[in-house]
């Protein structure tokens, strides 16, 4: 057990070092020695764990859909806004996942598939719609997997444009912004009255997806 916890522990320091090393040169420039000096592990430790510097960059790349989840809302549009809003709090205050969607985003990134996020952020969208639309919460002309993609589409040009101008600082009211101007024309009006849309809105679903973890060392680190 004791080996198990020390080979998790050490995993993770990697991947968080693969994460500040990717997260400052990006991935083309980052070189596995940065990265072995930055974990202060040995070559031998970190190819234990990943097979190449693509596969650490996919760890990195896995872990922005790791251990928060949103908790289930009688209303699926107001779930899906809490998806939404609890990524972008995330990138606010977690430098795995600003590392994970640096590296999502990275056009230079020759050789390092990248579409893995996009393609389970629309499936969780899509899924989380059709609930939705079976609720009665959609207006009647629209398709989920379209929805779907705009919303993850738009999210990810408003938090790249976000990372640009400020550094992440304005994302939350920037989020809050596109979710009013998208969901008006795809929900029914019933529904939009009810959706909690503020800007920190992220910050107390993150709260509350901590609490439902149960994770204490990860609590503890947050208080």
């Amino acid at each position: 057990m004791a080996e198990q916890v020390r080979a998790i522990r050490t995993r993770q320091t990697i991947l968080l070092a693969a994460a500040t090393i990717f997260e400052e040169h990006g991935y083309q420039a980052a070189t596995i020695s940065q990265i072995l000096k930055a974990a202060g592990v040995t070559k031998g430790a970190l190819y234990f764990h990943f097979e190449s510097k693509e596969d650490l960059a996919q760890g990195v790349i896995a872990e922005q859909d790791q251990r928060f989840v949103v908790p289930p809302r009688a209303s699926k549009v107001q779930e899906i806004v809490d998806v939404v809003m609890l990524h972008a709090h995330r990138l606010q205050t977690d430098p795995m996942v600003r590392a994970g969607v640096r590296l999502t985003m990275d056009q230079l990134a020759e050789g390092l598939d990248r579409s893995g996020p996009f393609l389970r952020w629309s499936e969780v969208g899509l899924e989380l719609l059709q609930q939705a639309q079976a609720q009665g919460e959609l207006m009647p002309h629209i398709s989920p997997s379209e929805t779907a993609d705009v919303i993850v589409g738009s999210f990810a040009g408003i938090q790249s444009m976000s990372q640009a101008v400020s550094d992440y600082r304005d994302l939350v009211g920037r989020v809050s912004a596109l979710m009013r101007h998208v969901l008006p024309s795809a929900v029914v009006p019933s529904v939009l009255a009810s959706l909690d849309l503020s800007e920190d809105r992220g910050a107390a679903v993150y709260a509350e997806a901590l609490a439902a973890s149960g994770d204490q060392e990860v609590l503890d680190a947050a208080g």
